[in-house]
């Protein structure tokens, strides 16, 4: 058992991973601006704390004593805000977090990144040279929230050459999460239903059709850190769903949205995702449990 700290544990994706670290057996404290009915268990501490104040971040962390720390809590929504606060939140909490783990000797550390450091839906156009995209596609931000995800990367690579392997950190790019409750009608992240976005392509195109199940990325945050002694330090991962948010190939959809996609896309055949998720299986052993045809529950009005 380890004791582990997740800051917005409060939050839609912090909820799922709070709780399946705790069945797993850890000890989980989680830092938010705010408590969360969901995570009144046993196993699982709250505590209130404003990690944009540098301070406060520090001697929270330095109080946990923990084994290890995953980092979530952002302004998650591109737009959500003006871009010059989301990136100075992002960012500063990003660095005032990841550095203050460090301080406070915390072996373990891992971030939660975007799958929107890539850059697509820029308006200036966007044709990858290929899919399906994966770690090594080139990063290519164009809003304060990508860019913001990409420089929490790069604070893991900086800290990762401050203090060498006395401390193993990861990032993580989640795919669209879709929390247990969002399969019976819940509205996702964006206000829509998934049944919504399943019904009207036009609703998952920005994302590029891809979701994860916030119970697989809770699997496979357990999973890295049990193995983050063993794989090179500072990898970044995406994390995403086997299949695609779309009951039409992606070779077909894709182009519809993104022009002068065609040949890239011809590679997605079936219902293969537009993002990989091989490295986290190729060094992880970890593979992704739900799909949406099987824990989606139709509305009244799908059924009839």
């Amino acid at each position: 058992m380890s004791r582990i700290v997740v800051t917005g544990g409060a939050g839609r994706l912090g909820r799922s991973l709070v709780v399946g670290l705790a069945d797993a057996g850890h000890e989980v404290l989680s830092l938010d601006r705010r408590t969360s009915p969901a995570l009144q268990r046993e196993g699982i501490t709250q505590r209130l704390a404003d990690l944009s104040d540098a301070g406060a971040a520090a001697s929270a962390l330095a109080e946990a004593r923990a084994d290890a720390l995953i980092h979530l809590a952002a302004i998650a929504v591109p737009f959500s805000a003006p871009e010059d606060v989301i990136m100075s939140t992002n960012a500063g909490m990003a660095v005032a977090v990841l550095g203050g783990a460090v301080r406070a000797g915390i072996p373990k550390v891992i971030a939660a990144s975007s799958p929107t450091v890539l850059g697509y839906g820029a308006p200036t156009g966007w044709v990858p040279e290929r899919f399906p995209l994966d770690e090594t596609t080139p990063p290519r931000p164009w809003n304060a929230y990508a860019l913001s995800k990409l420089l929490i990367e790069q604070t893991i690579g900086m800290l990762a050459r401050q203090t060498g392997d006395a401390v193993r950190f990861a990032a993580f790019r989640p795919c669209y999460v879709i929390a247990p409750e969002e399969w019976a009608g819940a509205p996702t992240q964006q206000g829509h239903t998934v049944q919504e976005r399943l019904d009207d392509p036009a609703l998952a195109a920005p994302a590029i059709f891809n979701y994860v199940d916030a119970r697989d990325v809770a699997a496979f945050a357990d999973t890295l850190l049990g193995a983050m002694g063993d794989i090179p330090n500072g990898e970044v991962f995406f994390v995403g769903a086997d299949d695609a948010l779309a009951r039409e190939p992606l070779a077909e959809l894709i182009p519809r949205y993104f022009p002068g996609t065609e040949r890239a896309a011809a590679a997605l055949t079936g219902t293969a995702p537009a993002f990989s998720s091989a490295k986290a299986h190729r060094l992880l052993g970890w593979r992704p449990r739900h799909a949406w045809r099987d824990e989606l529950v139709p509305t009244a009005a799908a059924r009839s």
